[in-house]
């Protein structure tokens, strides 16, 4: 998908000086980076579905994260 986006112009220096200093690294992919890490992954899961910890079907409550508990990292136990 193509979309135009406007920079004001202190960001667009900034983004070219950040840019000058990675090589390999374009503007596109770096937009690409950031969006993923503001918007998150599509599905949490998927890592733990294709591993088989997870099932596909199985639903999950999702513990919020001051209520974590190192044990439940990696369960689909419900408390």
């Amino acid at each position: 998908m193509r979309k135009t986006i406007y920079l004001p112009d202190d960001l667009a220096a900034r983004v070219e000086m950040y840019l000058r200093h990675r090589d390999g690294q374009t503007l596109s992919s770096l937009v690409q980076e950031a969006l993923e890490e503001k918007v998150g992954p599509r599905d949490p899961d998927a890592v733990l579905k294709l591993i088989g910890l997870v099932s596909a079907n199985t639903p999950r409550r999702r513990i919020p994260l001051e209520e974590r508990q190192p044990e439940d990292r990696y369960t689909d136990r419900e408390r």
